[in-house]
């Protein structure tokens, strides 16, 4: 899974969000290392609903204009926690190879 669908798909795990509210999100949980662009967001946004991970949440007309909201589906839960389990794993087996590092504290 790509950083930035794994990151939209954690911003949209706690509550639905409208398109620059998932925008706002993303650039928080990374601390700022990611931001997304419009296009980038909408086009993803658009693939995790064909995938079944997202869908709408509601709609709301906001100064003229249509605010979408997008909510987790069950299925995006699922492999949102898959992921999280793969990057777990993998963050553990870096952690174990750094330790055998001599200038790491591990055996010289």
């Amino acid at each position: 899974m790509q950083e930035p669908t794994f990151l939209i798909l954690t911003a949209l795990a706690a509550e639905p969000l409208h398109g620059y509210g998932v925008i706002l999100s993303v650039a928080a949980l990374s601390g700022g290392d990611v931001k997304l662009r419009a296009g980038t967001l909408y086009g993803a946004l658009d693939r995790l609903a064909e995938q079944g991970h997202i869908e709408v949440d509601r709609e709301e007309a906001v100064d003229g204009r249509l605010r979408r909201y997008y909510r987790l589906t069950d299925s995006g839960a699922g492999a949102l926690s898959a992921e999280v389990e793969r990057l777990r794993r993998n963050a553990s087996a870096a952690e174990t190879q750094l330790r055998r590092r001599p200038s790491f504290g591990g055996a010289a």
